[in-house]
C-alpha cells in the first residue's frame, strides 16, 4: 500500500533562523514528487522533516494521516552519500533493513538476492563498498532502501555526484524500478532536466515557501519536449 505525506503548515530551521514557513503541500499515494530549489531553500531540510530527523518548529508532518514524530521503516532514506556500511558485503548491507525487522537468514538473503538482480549487481553480492564504483555504491542503496517495502522512499539528491553517463543510467534504473513498485516517491535535486525526466509533480521551493507546484504530463521520456515546462521552472528558481 502507497504512503500519502501531508505538511499541515510546516516551519523548519535552524539556530540561525527560520528556512521554512508555515508550508502547507500534499503528497499524493504512489505519485513521483520532486523537488527543486535554489541552494539554502530548505530541500533538504524538508527531506529530513518527511523522514522523522528533524523535528517542525510549527506544524506537523502527517504520513498515511499519522503525526511523524520519528524515524520509520515504512519510509526510506536515500543520500548523496551512499551511506553503505564499509565492513559489511554488498549482500549483507542489502539485508540490514530486512535484519533490522526481524526477518529470518534465510529470508533476508531471498530477498536481498532479488533486490540485487533488479539493480544489476548479481555477482557482486560478496564485494565490498570500498570494491565498488560509485554508481554501483548508488545501486546498492537503492536495492537497500527497497529491499525494506518502504511505502515512501525519500531520495536526497541521490545522483549529485555522478558523472553524466552514470547518472543517466541511474535515472534509467529508477524509471524501471518505479515501474514494478507502487512506493510513493519524493525527490530532491538541483537539476531540472532530471525533475522533469522522474516527476509526476514538481515543487519549486523559495523564499521561505513553495513558490509554485507544477505537473508534469506523462510519459516519462527522455526525449520529450519538456521545453516550455522547464523554462517555467527556471523563471521561479
Amino acid at each position: 500500500m502507497t504512503l500519502g505525506i501531508t505538511l499541515d503548515s510546516l516551519s523548519l530551521g535552524y539556530a540561525r533562523g527560520p528556512v521554512l514557513r508555515e508550508v502547507d503541500l500534499t503528497v499524493r499515494p504512489g505519485e513521483v514528487l520532486v523537488i527543486v530549489g535554489a541552494s539554502g531553500s530548505g530541500k533538504s531540510t524538508l527531506l529530513r522533516a518527511l523522514a522523522g530527523l528533524l523535528t517542525p518548529h510549527g506544524g506537523r508532518v502527517l504520513a498515511g494521516g499519522e503525526e511523524v514524530t520519528g524515524t520509520s521503516r515504512e519510509r526510506a532514506m536515500v543520500f548523496q552519500d551512499d551511506g553503505l556500511l564499509p565492513w559489511r558485503t554488498v549482500r549483507r548491507n542489502v539485508e540490514l533493513p530486512l535484519r533490522i525487522r526481524g526477518l529470518p537468514r534465510g529470508e533476508r538473503r531471498t530477498v536481498a538476492q532479488e533486490w540485487l538482480a533488479r539493480v544489476g549487481l548479481e555477482g557482486h553480492e560478496d564485494r565490498l563498498p570500498r570494491e565498488l564504483s560509485g554508481g554501483m555504491r548508488q545501486r546498492v542503496q537503492l536495492a537497500r532502501a527497497l529491499a525494506g517495502a518502504p511505502r515512501a522512499v525519500l531520495m536526497d539528491e541521490p545522483f549529485g555526484a555522478l558523472d553524466a553517463q552514470t547518472r543517466a543510467g541511474m535515472q534509467a534504473l529508477l524509471l524501471d524500478v518505479l515501474r514494478d513498485t507502487r512506493a510513493t516517491i519524493v525527490f530532491v535535486t538541483h537539476d531540472v532536466d532530471e525533475a522533469l525526466l522522474l516527476a509526476d509533480r514538481v515543487v519549486v521551493l523559495g523564499s521561505g515557501g513553495v513558490r509554485t507546484t507544477i505537473e508534469v504530463p506523462g510519459p516519462r521520456d527522455p526525449a520529450a519536449d519538456r521545453a516550455e515546462l522547464r523554462e517555467k521552472i527556471l523563471k521561479e528558481l
